[in-house]
């Protein structure tokens, strides 16, 4: 277990081992909970959390469904003319 200080600031330093087997980085933003027991500290999402009810039609009108066929055509013709395009 490692130790650390609140500094006069109410600042706290995250030991690097900490930091870096959890892959935080500086501006990493945490939740902070009162246990009773002490205080817990959760990373933050990048960003909000949605409902699935609130964005699963956002692109119902706007996107017409293809079929397997269709797709497969539009792939072969993207690698077409990427292909053509090599240098």
């Amino acid at each position: 277990m490692e130790t650390t200080k609140l500094s006069s600031k109410g600042q706290v330093v995250i030991p690097s081992s900490l930091r870096n087997s959890n892959h935080w980085k500086a501006g990493q933003e945490f939740n902070v909970t009162d246990t009773g027991n002490g205080v817990l500290l959760t990373p933050r999402a990048p960003f909000s959390a949605t409902v699935l009810s609130e964005v699963a039609s956002m692109l119902s009108d706007k996107l017409k469904p293809r079929s397997d066929d269709e797709i497969k055509a539009a792939l072969q013709a993207d690698m077409r003319r990427k292909w053509r395009g090599r240098d």
